[in-house]
């Protein structure tokens, strides 16, 4: 199942100016990998920004491409604490629409998050990233599929 998967990583804020030509280009990418590299299946780890928008274009593809299933990878139940309440209805707007939801752990603890991203990488063949800096969570996890050869598609 690892060949036919693809996770994502990216930042929490995406600026408003790049929004519509990063989807558009999400997009692109996300059909090119169904219908030319086989993939079927997509892990997000349910956090706002990269992570939601990834999950909306995978849902939008759906109809084109039944086959291809959504996978929440939650780092832990209470991921959503402190959220304002528009970001938590849009989290579990995109969780019941999830195929499968996987959680690591019932509450946060320091590391959950990194967990949560070596899983993702760990279980897919492809990760499909949204990078502007070489620091934070999103660098790490790009810089880890890349030690683990799993080959990274920067957007």
């Amino acid at each position: 199942m690892r060949d036919k998967t693809c996770c994502f990583t990216g930042h929490r804020v995406i600026p408003k100016s790049e929004m519509s030509s990063l989807r558009k280009n999400l997009t692109s990418t996300l059909r090119s990998l169904i219908s030319e590299g086989g993939i079927q299946y997509f892990g997000y780890g349910g956090a706002l920004g990269f992570d939601m928008l990834c999950a909306e274009c995978v849902l939008e593809l759906k109809g084109e491409f039944p086959h291809v299933r959504l996978i929440l990878v939650a780092p832990c139940a209470d991921q959503c604490k402190g959220w304002q309440e528009n970001e938590v209805l849009r989290y579990e707007r995109l969780k019941a629409q999830a195929d499968k939801v996987v959680c690591l752990a019932q509450k946060y603890y320091n590391g959950c998050m990194q967990k949560r991203n070596r899983y993702l990488v760990d279980n897919s063949s492809v990760c499909v990233c949204y990078k502007r800096k070489d620091t934070g969570g999103t660098a790490y996890t790009v810089r880890y599929a890349e030690s683990v050869g799993v080959r990274v598609i920067a957007l």
